[in-house]
């Protein structure tokens, strides 16, 4: 198993236990994660997922593809070190991943 953090606008830690393979957006959703909402259930095609990964885990990642940066364009509160969860996949790798959530998804 694999752990992630998330944290809230607010600053609310939630630490949960990933499966490889699935998306850290559903690992969210299943561990009823506040803030993912994931409307469009990790199509890409909604921005309700939306989260800042620190440059350190950043590097780790495959870098986004044309769809999931279609998708950011319309995302609230984007920065540099936005990403999809829906788009980032659960491994080893990702051990301790860190991701805050915007403030648009509170």
């Amino acid at each position: 198993m694999t752990r992630i953090t998330f944290i809230e606008h607010a600053g609310t830690e939630h630490t949960i236990e990933a499966s490889e393979g699935q998306s850290v957006m559903q690992a969210a959703v299943d561990n009823m994660v506040p803030g993912i909402v994931a409307d469009c259930g990790g199509a890409c095609s909604c921005a309700t997922c939306h989260g800042y990964v620190d440059s350190p885990w950043a590097k780790i990642l495959s870098p986004p593809a044309e769809d999931e940066m279609a998708m950011l364009e319309c995302a609230m509160h984007r920065q540099d070190n936005s990403r999809l969860t829906c788009q980032l996949k659960v491994s080893p790798e990702l051990d301790g991943l860190v991701v805050k959530l915007p403030l648009s998804q509170v």
